[in-house]
């Protein structure tokens, strides 16, 4: 007669088998959201479309006269003529988008589901050696092609480095090259932005400065609303030439050493940092920096165009995103005691 098996092996025999089922069922689960949430992005970023005509942006401010007065249109515009490409995490983000945001630039992720294809997503705020990174490493570039991606974007007007790297998501094919990558970035910034960028605006507002403004905003803000406050706040400022002092030129300053010995392209500011000697060191220097500093979102950009006309020439988030502004320094310092229990 064959003696029983113990009753304790038979339930280690039943937890191993309900463990290979579950994890099994995680892995299933996991590979179906991959897929989908692959295809609606690629559905997504497929299907958008350029109007042939679009309403020029609003504009709010005069630098000439130092003046800003509200466009009331602004908000209307924004929902019926904007579709948001503001691509980076932010602090109301679920875990799933951020999940999503962070998937879309690893390769094995491209693979899955449509593998004749990449997405390659710009996100907000990033600069354009990040952008040339990430591109690089799905497309599997060379460093050659990556130079031929951003001298063909350098090329296209303006003339510049960041600012015109439209954020958002191309699908392009698996082969793509940097040209036409590149034609592509640069479409999306033609239709989305300059088609829009009137002469009467530019006659105010330079595309290249507003360019400028939107990405401090952009490194700066976490929503639409704190971007048109902080617009207002640093339009205030370069009304009465005050320094800036916007620790994200800081990071741009210090971005390439940085990266140079192995660290991160916005490492987090220091004091010393204060009185590095840069063009973009806004604390040193009075007025805007030479140029963007990152690429802004089309939120940001009309931002730029559309400050709030506030007293404030200081501002502050607090841990867990809530904007404060203030009209003095005192107040400031104040505001930051009591929110954020530290002291200048």
């Amino acid at each position: 007669m064959t003696p029983l098996r113990p009753l304790s092996r038979l339930a280690g025999y039943r937890t191993s088998i309900w463990s290979m089922v579950l994890l099994v069922s995680i892995l299933a689960v996991a590979t179906i959201v991959i897929i989908d949430s692959k295809t609606s992005v690629i559905t997504t970023a497929s299907t958008i479309e350029y109007p042939n005509t679009l309403p020029p942006f609003p504009i709010s401010v005069d630098p000439d006269e130092k003046l800003i007065v509200e466009n009331p249109l602004v908000d209307s515009y924004m929902q019926s003529y904007v579709a948001s490409n503001h691509t980076a995490p932010s602090i109301g983000d679920s875990w799933f988008d951020r999940t999503v945001a962070k998937l879309a630039t690893l390769d094995w992720y491209q693979n899955i589901a449509t593998p004749a294809t990449r997405i390659l997503v710009i996100q907000s705020g990033e600069r354009q050696e990040e952008v040339v990174k990430n591109f690089s490493r799905i497309l599997r570039w060379t460093p050659d092609e990556a130079k031929i991606f951003t001298d063909r974007i350098i090329a296209e007007a303006p003339t510049l480095q960041d600012g015109k790297l439209y954020p958002g998501r191309y699908v392009v094919a698996a082969d793509a090259s940097p040209d036409t990558v590149a034609v592509a970035v640069a479409e999306r910034f033609n239709a989305e932005v300059r088609l829009r960028y009137e002469d009467a605006i530019a006659d105010k507002v330079p595309l290249e400065t507003a360019l400028v403004v939107a990405s401090l905003i952009e490194r700066e803000a976490y929503d639409f609303t704190d971007m048109r406050y902080i617009s207002g706040v640093i339009w205030n400022r370069l009304f009465i030439d005050m320094k800036l002092q916007i620790d994200a030129t800081l990071q741009y300053a210090r971005g390439n050493q940085s990266s140079a010995a192995g660290g991160r392209w916005w490492p987090v500011p220091t004091p010393a940092d204060k009185f590095i000697d840069s063009p973009y060191n806004t604390y040193q220097n009075t007025g805007l920096p030479p140029t963007p500093i990152a690429n802004p979102s089309i939120e940001a950009i009309i931002a730029a165009l559309n400050p709030r006309n506030t007293e404030c020439l200081f501002y502050y988030h607090t841990d867990d995103g809530t904007f404060y502004c203030n009209k003095t320094y005192q107040d400031h310092v104040a505001g930051i005691a009591k929110h954020l229990k530290t002291t200048e």
